[in-house]
C-alpha cells in the first residue's frame, strides 16, 4: 500500500502500509492509494504512470514505498544483511520473472539498499518450518499469499549445522487476489451493469467486459479514473438498459470507494473459511450490497483456479522428480492456504496426516531471516 497526495508547497507527501491506508481515509478523492505494486514488477507493458502530474516508474514507486516503511529502521539496516523473497512465479499472464527480479532489486537499490540477496519465498518458508522437524524429511512448501501461489519441494537434513538441498519449483501468478476477483464478478458486478446492454444505432451491445476485469482486481481499479475510461462509460451510460447501475460504477471508481469494496470482499471470503454460508455487505451511498454467497457456489466459482494452483503443485514435483508419495510433510503457508478448498487440494493429493500450517502471514518472513542469520 502506498499513498500520494498533494501537500501544497510542500509538493507530492507519501504514506506506506498501514499508514497510507490511514491517509488514504482521510481524504479519498485528493489521494492515490497504489496496491498491489508487486503485481506488475514482471510486466514489460507497465513502464509509469503518472500522478499529480509527475511521471513514475514502477521502481520509483517500490522505491518509495521501501523508503516510507523503512525508514523508523535506518539505523538497524545499516550494514545489516538484507534477504528479499520473490516468487518462484511473478503475478501476470505474460510475467517474465528475471525481469521481475531485476526490477525488484532495482527498487531496493533506489532505496538505499544496493546489496541484496533474493532467495524465493516458499523456500524461505521451508527454513522456517524445517526449525520444528527433529528428523530429515522430504517437505513440500506451498506459500499461498494474495498474488502468487508458489512451491518448492525442499529436503531437510537437521544437522547442525542444518542442511536445506532445493530439489524443484515451480508456481503460479494467482492466489488470494484472484479469488476475490471471482466474488466480485459474479456478486457485484452484474449490479454494475456487467451482462447488461446498450444500443448503437439502435443495435444492442454488450457492455464492455474488459470495465469489469479492471474493477474487479484492486492493484487495475486505480487505472479506471482514467479521464477516457470515464468518458467512455459516460457515453455508454447514455442508452444503456440500466443506467443506473452504470452510475454507481462510476462512482465507486471516482469517489475511490474501491478499498472499502475489497477489504468486504476479503472479510466474506474469510467467513466462508469458517462457515457453510455468509453475507457480503457493502454500502456506499446509495449503492447497496446484501448478497448470501454459499461456500458450495464459491467453490464452484475458484475451480479454475484451483485447477492452476493444483497442475503448480505437480510442475514441482516433477521438477523434483518425485511422486507424491515420496513427500514426507507438505507445509502451506500464507492467508489463501486458510481457504478449505485449497486446503483440499492438497489433502487430496497427499492426505491430511502429512499437512501442516502455522505462521501463514509470518513465515516467509521468518525464514528469510534465518537465512539472513
Amino acid at each position: 500500500m502506498l499513498c500520494l497526495w498533494q501537500a501544497g508547497r510542500a509538493g507530492t507527501r507519501l504514506a506506506a502500509g498501514p499508514a497510507a491506508i490511514e491517509a488514504y481515509l482521510e481524504d479519498p478523492l485528493a489521494s492515490r492509494l497504489i496496491m498491489s505494486m508487486k503485481s506488475y514488477l514482471a510486466q514489460r507493458s507497465f513502464r509509469e504512470t503518472r500522478i499529480h502530474g509527475r511521471a513514475w516508474t514502477l521502481e520509483a514507486l517500490v522505491a518509495a514505498f521501501l523508503g516510507e516503511l523503512l525508514a523508523p529502521f535506518a539505523a538497524e539496516l545499516a550494514g545489516a544483511r538484507v534477504v528479499v523473497g520473490r516468487p518462484v512465479r511473478f503475478a501476470g499472464e505474460t510475467a517474465d520473472d528475471a525481469f521481475g527480479e531485476e526490477r525488484l532489486r532495482a527498487a531496493f537499490a533506489a532505496a538505499g539498499l544496493p546489496d541484496v540477496q533474493v532467495a524465493l519465498e516458499p523456500a524461505a518458508a521451508g527454513h522456517r518450518f524445517a526449525s520444528t522437524l527433529d528428523g530429515p524429511a522430504t517437505v513440500l512448501v506451498g506459500d499461498l499469499g494474495g498474488g502468487t501461489s508458489d512451491f518448492s519441494v525442499l529436503r531437510f537434513e537437521p544437522g547442525p549445522p542444518r542442511r536445506v538441498t532445493p530439489l524443484g519449483h515451480a508456481g503460479v501468478g494467482i492466489a488470494g487476489d484472484a479469488l476475490d476477483y471471482r466474488i466480485i464478478d459474479r456478486v457485484v458486478s452484474p449490479l454494475l451493469g456487467k451482462g447488461d446492454q446498450y444500443k448503437v444505432w439502435g443495435k444492442p451491445m454488450p457492455i464492455p467486459a474488459g470495465w469489469y476485469l479492471s474493477f474487479a482486481r484492486w492493484h487495475q481499479l486505480s487505472l479506471m479514473r482514467a479521464p477516457k475510461v470515464l468518458a467512455d462509460i459516460a457515453e455508454v451510460t447514455r442508452t444503456a438498459e440500466h443506467p443506473e447501475r452504470l452510475r454507481h460504477l462510476v462512482m465507486l471508481v471516482e469517489e475511490e470507494a474501491g478499498y472499502a469494496l475489497y477489504r468486504a470482499v476479503s472479510g466474506v471470503k474469510a467467513a466462508l473459511s469458517r462457515a457453510e454460508s455468509a453475507v457480503l455487505s457493502f454500502r456506499h451511498e446509495d449503492f447497496v450490497v446484501e448478497a448470501p454467497i454459499a461456500r458450495a457456489d464459491f467453490e464452484a466459482w475458484i475451480a479454475p483456479d484451483l485447477a492452476r494452483m493444483g497442475a503448480a503443485v505437480d510442475a514441482a514435483l516433477a521438477d523434483a522428480g518425485l511422486a507424491a508419495a515420496e513427500v514426507d510433510r507438505v507445509f502451506l503457508t500464507g492467508g489463501t492456504s486458510l481457504v478449505p478448498a485449497v486446503r483440499g487440494l492438497f489433502a487430496d493429493r497427499f492426505g491430511a496426516a502429512r499437512i501442516a500450517g502455522g505462521g501463514e502471514f509470518v513465515s516467509v518472513a521468518e525464514g528469510l531471516a534465518l537465512m539472513g542469520a
